[in-house]
């Protein structure tokens, strides 16, 4: 019993989600056909409620099945409205028969939904949301205001045929009923959501405009006859019959399609695709935000592209994921996208149910509702960019597309858009620092463990180097910063290392500073090095092999590249320690105990007097100075050799801790606590040690007090002084 009410909960939560949504989406889908199909002539606003209607369900039906996203409704939409309205009034200009018009848009709504599909298919639909928000606001706001005047002279009676600015010049063919209907559906846009928040403001709008429309017809009876009659929508023709006949009709007419009209269509689908995409994943982010979820939008564009193929097939017109209609959906109790296909049942129904009651709704009340949904889309917000100089480029930007649209046409708009797209991404490009820091040679070194005397001449020649770390892409528009960026280290420096792991591009502009800043820094026999190269680049192409290939790092001792940043300041470092005239070659004499004690700048006796419990050991080159996990109390004092100290991370994959060098020592952990070993040591050369174990020392420690207490204090200066370096490196990678 508890398992059925389980079942039947989402069950009813998308029931009434679905008949919600409905509610919502249907008023304003009837209004965006007709606002289509009226520039086509008289007689055709019954056509474009029909349509629709069926866009409503069959988007919901369709595309809510193949879509995925849980709780999203699709209907038709504003930018699809205005879009296809402009096109319509276009080929009527153009001469065009009314047959003709619907065919090309019907074209249009297909190679729409067939572009969506290859956008889903082909992974874009992940990058559509990317495109910014001044190109957006632009075009919506541009939408917006066409749809208020394509509407306002249906609100104010003006005959089908005038524009908006021919209606606003010709008062006289303004009709008292359309005004008075027009501004009862606004007010009661505006009003209703403040009082009723369970009904849809639409529904009551819709309502109350055919009250109007009524109550009028005691002054105007000529307002009670449907037929003929200019105010109203029209006979639909609901019955069953009827619609499948409709249906089969429309199908045979797409049929006759001339392949000729494709270079008519091809723009203004691109267009709509994109902008139905845009509507749609934006509906789509705002839902995962409220019900944290994640969408797919490549499915959802297939889903999405196949709504609008079933839509155009049935006679419908295209639409796209509602933001209204979704949130009415979701706060209605809906929880699957099983919603979405209950609220094209729903509008299905309601089509067959309803349509002597649509066919009386007034076209001032359909305008009413279009007026207020198109000032909804004007973004005002917006304005307040000019006021600041930051914003202001991007205010420039909304407004040109917003030019565009109005005095070219939408599809010049969304071409606008993509120019000024590009053009803000450069700007942003151009506008953000390559350079994320700097690192004198002094503040930042290699994981070779170097003692006093070591550190003491790298310090001193520290400013011989710096580590510059650059970040985003490196192109034409930063090329000038990139260049100012690395001039100033011409003549201080002698090794400019160029960590480049957050680099994300470079292009031929930023390799050719690039090369100028190496030539310069040889002419003064200074070197080049790139560092921490990244593996590939959006293009595909190897970062490494690229800057090979155009010459920038070949063979040449003043220009380098390492894998590694660690690599790189090794390398430094020994060409200082060289220049310092420290050099230290496995072939030099092992270290005696006395020798050790000065290196390490221990106080005398603190290993000789230890000689007796201190073994010789020997280890080639590749062998393992120890394991990871392994049981270990020996402490190495390194006489002569290398030993590089790691943590493996995976079976090829380790983390370097550090490399111990003539001089050094390794295994204080295990020393002192006696734990299994927590890293691994590995001889890179031949090494001589001496091996102090703590077992021995224990032996004699009660003995040897003065010597027990020089060797814990010999480790913990040694461990200080690394811990005060590690923490300089940290403050300047901080800085």
């Amino acid at each position: 019993m508890e398992e059925t009410s389980k079942v039947a909960k989402p069950w009813a939560g998308d029931i009434w989600g679905g008949l919600a949504a409905m509610l919502v989406a249907l008023p304003s889908a009837i209004a965006f056909g007709v606002a289509i199909f009226s520039p086509l002539g008289a007689g055709y606003a019954a056509q474009g409620a029909i349509a629709g209607i069926l866009g409503t369900a069959a988007l919901g039906l369709i595309a809510s099945s193949f879509g995925g996203t849980d709780r999203l409704i699709t209907a038709p939409c504003a930018p699809a409205a205005a879009v296809l309205a402009a096109v319509a009034v276009g080929f009527v200009q153009s001469g065009a028969s009314a047959e003709a018009s619907i065919l090309m848009l019907v074209l249009i709504a297909l190679l729409a939904g067939a572009f969506q599909i290859g956008l889903g298919i082909s992974g874009i639909g992940r990058l559509i949301k990317f495109i910014p928000y001044p190109v957006v606001s632009g075009y919506l706001s541009g939408v917006g205001l066409i749809i208020i005047g394509s509407q306002l002279p249906r609100v104010l009676g003006a005959p089908k045929a005038m524009g908006l600015w021919e209606a606003l010049q010709n008062p006289d063919t303004w009709r008292l009923e359309s005004i008075l209907i027009g501004l009862a559906v606004v007010v009661s846009m505006v009003m209703v959501p403040r009082i009723i928040r369970a009904i849809p403001a639409a529904i009551i709008a819709m309502l109350v405009g055919v009250l109007v429309y009524f109550a009028l017809g005691f002054v105007y009876p000529a307002l009670w006859n449907s037929h003929d009659n200019p105010l109203i929508v029209g006979p639909l023709g609901s019955s069953d019959s009827n619609l499948l006949d409709a249906v089969i009709q429309h199908i045979n007419s797409i049929s006759a399609w001339d392949p000729v009209l494709l270079p008519q269509i091809f723009l203004p689908a691109l267009t709509l695709a994109v902008l139905l995409s845009i509507d749609t994943l934006k509906t789509c982010v705002v839902l995962d935000a409220l019900t944290s979820t994640h969408h797919n939008p490549n499915r959802e564009l297939i889903g999405q592209g196949l709504g609008n193929i079933g839509s155009a097939l049935l006679g419908g017109i295209p639409g796209a994921g509602q933001m209204g209609a979704s949130m009415v959906n979701l706060s209605s109790g809906a929880n699957t996208r099983r919603s979405g296909v209950i609220e094209g049942i729903f509008s299905l129904l309601a089509f067959l149910l309803l349509a002597s009651l649509v066919a009386w709704v007034p076209i001032a009340a359909l305008g009413g509702i279009l007026l207020v949904v198109g000032y909804r889309m004007i973004d005002r917000h917006s304005l307040a960019f000019f006021r600041s100089e930051a914003t202001r480029f991007d205010f420039f930007v909304i407004l040109a597309v917003i030019i565009t649209a109005l005095t070219v046409s939408l599809i010049a708009a969304s071409g606008i858009g993509i120019l000024l797209a590009v053009v803000l991404y450069l700007r942003e490009q151009a506008r953000s620092s390559i350079l994320r820091g700097k690192v004198e040679g002094s503040e930042m070194f290699s994981k070779v463990v170097r003692h006093e005397l070591e550190l003491s001449i790298l310090i001193q020649n520290g400013g011989k180097t710096v580590i510059v770390e650059l970040q985003g892409s490196l192109f034409f528009g930063t090329a000038n910063q990139l260049l100012l960026a690395l001039e100033s280290e011409i003549g201080p420096r002698t090794y400019v290392i160029l960590n480049m792991r957050r680099v994300q591009s470079i292009d031929l502009t930023a390799t050719h500073v690039l090369e100028q800043i190496k030539d310069r820094l040889e002419s003064v026999g200074a070197y080049l090095i790139f560092t921490e190269i990244p593996r590939g680049l959006p293009s595909g192409l190897k970062m490494k092999r690229y800057l090979r290939q155009v010459g920038l790092v070949r063979d040449t001792t003043k220009a380098l590249a390492f894998r590694q940043l660690d690599e790189a300041l090794e390398w430094v470092e020994t060409q200082l320690l060289k220049e310092g005239r420290y050099v230290d070659e496995d072939n030099d004499p092992p270290l005696e105990l006395a020798e050790l004690e000065a290196l390490l700048a221990w106080k005398p006796g603190t290993l000789t007097n230890l000689e007796s419990i201190l073994e010789q050991r020997h280890i080639r080159a590749g062998k393992k100075v120890f394991k990871i996990g392994t049981p270990g109390d020996e402490l190495l004092f390194i006489r002569r050799g290398t030993v590089r100290v790691e943590f493996p991370i995976t079976k090829k994959e380790t983390w370097h801790i550090g490399t111990f060098g003539r001089g050094d020592f390794i295994g204080e952990m295990g020393f002192l606590d006696s734990t299994r070993r927590s890293a691994e040591a590995v001889a890179m050369t031949d090494t001589e040690c001496f091996v102090l174990s703590r077992i021995r020392f224990n032996e004699i420690a009660s003995q040897q007090t003065a010597a027990a207490s020089h060797i814990f204090e010999g480790i913990a200066n040694v461990l200080a002084m690394r811990l005060r370096f590690m923490n300089k490196e940290l403050r300047a990678l901080r800085t």
